[in-house]
């Protein structure tokens, strides 16, 4: 008898909301707080509320980061409904990474944003040098590294667990190309830090924001899913379900 599906291509498990995952939430919840377009006060005149709406852009982008890792540990608890002690400490230090990523998030989206508009839109960051753009990089690298690090992890345990979960055939499949997706998040973050790293005087102008434009190689993820494409076809056929549909 074949099982209905959701959540793509897995079968619910975390029907549930847990005590761990409504912290997860909360501590997501907290974290977007920290992105507010002002922190300090509320604008008291026209330019006031003008200055602060310019810093909109970089609060929607800083947004958008943190709600797909939000998402990602949504899709995880669902699809999967672990709670032992591994699955436990790898989301606490999930929240934990996600609030000090904050930080690095809003000064990286701040700056480019800056840049791009040419000074128009508020920086948030000071910049005295070469050493400041450098730092700034790096720091994004590692903490969006280590986000993807934990984000790995998780998966990770859930094929140690997939014995015990039940996973199937066609899961296992999905899996596999999730942790693959999963593996770029940190080696992009290292290609990122490297090339901050090799920034130097004197050269050319679009040169200094290269670690910042390798992230966007991460648009090509979605190449992933042709991975074990006759696999699945074969899967699904011998399930019984239509071979042309995606995972």
């Amino acid at each position: 008898m074949r099982v209905a599906r959701r959540l793509g291509d897995y079968v619910e498990r975390g029907q549930q909301v847990t005590r761990l995952e409504a912290f997860v939430d909360a501590a997501f919840a907290f974290a977007l707080t920290m992105l507010v377009i002002s922190i300090d006060e509320i604008p008291g005149n026209r330019a006031e509320l003008v200055q602060a709406l310019k810093g909109v852009p970089a609060f929607a982008a800083s947004f958008a980061v943190l709600a797909m890792f939000w998402w990602d540990h949504n899709l995880w608890s669902r699809r999967f409904g672990l709670d032992d002690g591994w699955s436990v400490l790898l989301s606490l230090v999930y929240v934990f990474l996600a609030l000090v990523y904050v930080y690095p998030l809003k000064m990286l989206f701040g700056a480019m944003f800056g840049w791009i508009s040419d000074g128009w839109l508020p920086s948030g960051f000071e910049f005295t040098g070469l050493a400041d753009l450098r730092f700034m990089f790096q720091t994004y690298a590692v903490a969006f590294g280590s986000m993807g690090l934990v984000s790995l992890a998780l998966n990770w345990r859930a094929w140690q667990q997939r014995e015990l979960i039940g996973l199937d055939a066609l899961e296992r499949l999905a899996l596999r190309r999730q942790l693959l997706a999963n593996c770029a998040l940190p080696l992009v973050a290292t290609v990122s830090f490297l090339c901050a790293s090799l920034l130097q005087p004197g050269l050319p102008g679009p040169l200094y924001g290269l670690p910042g434009f390798v992230y966007f190689g991460l648009s090509l993820l979605s190449l992933v899913r042709f991975y074990g494409r006759t696999e699945e076809r074969q899967l699904r056929a011998a399930a019984g379900s239509d071979p042309d549909t995606q995972i």
